[in-house]
């Protein structure tokens, strides 16, 4: 063999650092990933509660969206927390109302521009609630996000996690809770 020459061996081991070297890469990069997308999810849950307290929404559910309404005069809206509708179902209603029910249309385009519960583009329902704003995709979106991560599905009981979730800038609105 000569001095510039390398051996079966040596070149077993050095394609055996690099496939080291790229798996250990491989799991750094998953290790990011895996953490920067709970921190995004948590941003979009925080942006679709502050839409949720801020567009009207707790006016008929209730702050922490139980069909306990905050203003009398409101409708009375449903229990997300019980609810069985998903991410897809839930978009659809804020997006474009339930007509006759008191569920307002939150999207601006909703039946103009986007067809909605089945009715061709044109004017909106008459007997659709009015809505306090309307809301972008994107903050539909967000509380949609909020909704899935926070709401349905937690049952009845208000845990005092939640109500300060809800309540971060008032925690002592907080205490009766356990």
């Amino acid at each position: 063999m000569t001095k510039n020459s390398t051996s079966r061996a040596d070149v077993d081991h050095t394609r055996a650092y690099f496939m080291r070297c790229a798996a250990l890469s491989l799991a750094v990069g998953l290790l990011v990933q895996a953490t920067a997308a709970p921190a995004q999810n948590e941003d979009r849950v925080k942006a679709g509660v502050t839409t949720w307290r801020n567009s009207g929404c707790a006016d008929c559910h209730g702050a922490f969206a139980d069909g306990e309404k905050q203003r009398d005069e409101s409708p009375t809206g449903a229990n997300l927390r019980t609810t069985r509708l998903d991410g897809a179902a839930l978009k659809q209603t804020i997006a474009c109302g339930r007509p006759g029910t008191g569920m307002p249309a939150f999207d601006e385009g909703a039946y103009k521009i986007r067809a909605c519960n089945g009715q061709a583009l044109g004017p909106p329902p008459s007997d659709l609630y009015p809505t306090p704003r309307t809301l972008t995709p994107d903050e539909i979106d967000a509380v949609v996000t909020y909704l899935q991560a926070r709401i349905v599905g937690k049952g009845r009981t208000i845990t005092k996690q939640e109500c300060l979730f809800y309540y971060a800038d008032q925690p002592d609105w907080c205490d009766d809770y356990k």
